[in-house]
């Protein structure tokens, strides 16, 4: 087992975020091979990071973009630096993308058919991204959403968010 490069401990709440909103942590090698090479409907594998100029709009933007009302098949995330082996094995899913965290990507039928890089995530308000997904959500998936109340991404993003119609803004 490779080591990892951040203390588990420390970075325990940045996987909670996502735990809590009903993605599922995949931390072995083999838990992500057996994920991704699921040939029936949609996965979403959020590649979490510690970095703080992107991470901390893409958990929240992926946590709203979960109150569409079509959503992938399966919730996953891998821990860039923590989880080393199952953040490898993800990335053997992705040629020619060269490694980027935090990311976001989606695969239909095994099949990649939308990435979201760090690039893409650093500097966009949370709701850009939401936005982004949820398109993508509606392009690929065909599981009704949402899978998690607006009532805990608000709880767990410090987040007001419009029950009606998923919107939201940082709480102050």
């Amino acid at each position: 087992m490779m080591p990892s490069r951040y203390d588990r401990d420390a970075v325990a709440f940045m996987w909670k975020e996502l735990e809590e909103v009903g993605v599922q942590p995949l931390t072995t090698a083999e838990a992500v091979a057996d994920t991704l090479s699921q040939k029936d409907g949609t996965t979403l594998m959020v590649v979490n990071s510690v970095c703080g100029c992107a991470a901390g709009t893409a958990r929240p933007g992926v946590a709203l973009a979960l109150l569409n009302d079509t959503i992938p098949d399966r919730l996953t995330t891998v821990f860039a630096g923590v989880d080393v082996e199952a953040t490898q094995t993800a990335r053997a899913h992705l040629p020619n993308i060269p490694p980027s965290s935090p990311s976001v990507f989606l695969f239909k039928d095994g099949e990649l058919v939308h990435a979201l890089h760090r690039k893409d995530i650093e500097g966009t308000p949370p709701q850009m991204i939401a936005h982004t997904l949820s398109e993508a959500f509606n392009q690929h998936c065909s599981r009704k959403g949402p899978s998690v109340a607006p009532e805990v991404v608000a709880k767990v993003f410090n987040l007001a968010v419009d029950p009606a119609c998923g919107s939201s803004y940082e709480k102050k």
